[in-house]
């Protein structure tokens, strides 16, 4: 028999059960769409971490407390540290230690609800220094002002809010001189941003930034900072910063071991850098977790094959009968399985590429992340060519075992 007469055999096989023949290639047609997913998410969610990241600028430089963490039970340890206080940042400042710095300022993260009359509202509270804040993130102020560096010094209970903070607390009315409480205190609004939405890692619109020194005062109660942030002169001498951070904090803290330090500093590439392996690692997790589906749906393919087969009995004696070779049956029933496989792969290819743009739209509109879908050529390729394999490897048995049938015995079977 000619290859072709074969497949068609191949294809009237899978017609006569449509409805077995779609539950068989239900598996792959599953871990097929699962590894589409995965890739194009994977891939657009790096994209969307690495686009925010660049928001702040490939000179920012960004020092930390505590050792730097090596897995999630150490975060706490960095959130207790204090060995980053006033004499650090003052010392960061010195042009005899580090040169290469050309702005800088510590930040204080806390969290606490502000509220003015009956109306409460969370906002996302920052102490730090509002004109590298707005520098760094283009900022523009609505109306109103930014607090100066006299303020930071004198400690002044002053803020600037975000226009939701502003829409929350005063609604229609105009939130420039009124005051409003933070744990107690009261703290006059000066300055209100233009709608921004969402900027690295939060929401400008829910913002409220104040001195770091009045944060301390007020409401940390503490002397040392969340972080410090800098920026370099430019790009090209983040390595050179990075050192004299280093050197001048080692010094400062009498340390002669790098590995005992009580900081850390981090560059955004370092943190795009660290984002890719932490999504590398994940995907590769979640793409062994598609691969155990892809040979549980293998093995559901062979189980469903062997029952064909023997279904089939008294069909493969009498094509034996009137002359099918044993290569032609052993073609026949591979080509069945191959087809199982490779149409599930297809459709999984076209249902997980809908799938993901479905899925990118809607963290575009929703989540106002900047997500744009890719189609994923080569998790397409691998998509289809590991169902034909799979097809194959789980079809050559039982194709084997029906090619093995005597026809005699096979045409007495009832």
């Amino acid at each position: 028999m000619s290859f072709f007469d074969i497949f068609k055999t191949a294809v009237w096989g899978l017609k006569a059960n449509k409805v077995r023949t779609f539950l068989t290639m239900l598996g792959i047609l599953i871990g097929i769409t699962a590894i589409m997913l995965i890739s194009s998410l994977g891939g657009n969610t790096e994209k969307i971490i690495v686009g925010e990241l660049g928001g702040l600028g490939a000179e920012t430089i960004v020092i930390r407390p505590g050792k730097e963490p090596s897995g999630p039970n150490e975060f706490a340890d960095v959130l207790l540290s204090d060995s980053l206080k006033e004499r650090e940042f003052e010392e960061i400042l010195k042009k005899s230690k580090v040169p290469g710095i050309v702005s800088a300022t510590p930040e204080v993260f806390l969290s606490a609800s502000a509220s003015y009359g009956s109306e409460t509202f969370k906002p996302t509270i920052l102490g730090i220094s509002a004109e590298f804040m707005s520098d760094s993130l283009n900022l523009t102020l609505e109306k109103g002002r930014l607090y100066d560096d006299r303020e930071i010094r004198s400690k002044a209970a002053v803020a600037v809010i975000g226009s939701r903070v502003e829409k929350e607390l005063f609604g229609a009315e105009d939130g420039i001189g009124k005051n409003i409480q933070i744990k107690g205190k009261k703290f006059r609004v000066i300055g209100v941003y233009e709608p921004k939405g969402q900027v690295v890692f939060f929401n400008v619109d829910d913002l409220l930034i104040l001195p770091y020194t009045t944060a301390q005062l007020y409401l940390t109660g503490d002397k040392h900072y969340t972080q410090i942030i800098a920026k370099a002169a430019n790009a090209d001498i983040i390595d050179r910063v990075v050192f004299d951070i280093e050197q001048t904090l080692r010094e400062l803290h009498n340390i002669s071991d790098p590995s005992k330090d009580d900081f850390h500093v981090q560059t955004q590439q370092g943190v795009v850098e660290q984002v890719g392996k932490i999504l590398g690692a994940f995907t590769a997790f979640l793409s062994l977790v598609v691969a155990v589906a892809l040979v549980v749906g293998g093995i559901g393919i062979m189980n469903v094959m062997l029952v064909s087969v023997t279904e089939r009995t008294k069909e493969i004696g009498l094509r034996k009968a009137v002359g099918a070779t044993k290569t032609d049956i052993l073609l026949q029933f591979l080509i069945e399985a191959v087809l199982l496989t490779a149409i599930g792969g297809t459709v999984g290819v076209v249902l997980g590429a809908l799938l993901s743009f479905g899925a990118s739209f809607a963290v575009g509109r929703f989540l106002g992340a900047s997500a744009s879908f890719s189609f994923p050529v080569f998790a397409a390729l691998l998509g289809i060519g590991s169902s034909i394999i799979v097809g194959l490897v789980f079809g050559i048995y039982p194709a084997r075992k029906a090619a093995s049938k005597s026809p005699i015995e096979a045409l007495r079977y009832e």
